[in-house]
């Protein structure tokens, strides 16, 4: 899968409502987090708290280039929690945390700007 970083790329292909709505993205908040240097590509480890109906999952983020780890515990982030587990190098990343790329093609973390409940769905 080729993902678009160009922000002047036309919109994909059309698709329905359900299919929109077969992508489950929830907040979570980042409770712990920690670098990851055995990975292929500079990422962090987070462990992410995504309330009572789905728990906490871990993610591999590439998000080294504006984030410090230290920094990152209580801060809330979107990610989708229905994709399969993906192994990242010896570690399971349970679900894909979102972002939008800078105009260095570098991730900046997609998040709401107030807080809400951990576990909410984006619609």
């Amino acid at each position: 899968m080729h993902l678009v970083q160009d922000a002047n790329a036309p919109p994909s292909p059309a698709i329905s409502f359900d299919k929109f709505l077969a992508v489950d993205i929830r907040v979570g908040t980042i409770v712990a987090a920690e670098p990851y240097p055995e990975a292929k590509k500079p990422a962090l480890k987070l462990r992410i708290d995504f309330g009572g109906g789905i728990g906490v999952k871990q993610s591999s983020a590439q998000i080294t280039r504006h984030y410090d780890w230290a920094t990152l515990v209580g801060r809330q982030v979107a990610a989708v929690v229905n994709f399969p587990p993906r192994q990242i190098g010896k570690f399971m990343s349970e679900v894909l945390t979102l972002g939008f790329p800078d105009e260095n093609g570098e991730v900046v973390m997609f998040a709401p700007d107030i807080k809400v409940p951990n576990g909410a769905r984006l619609f």
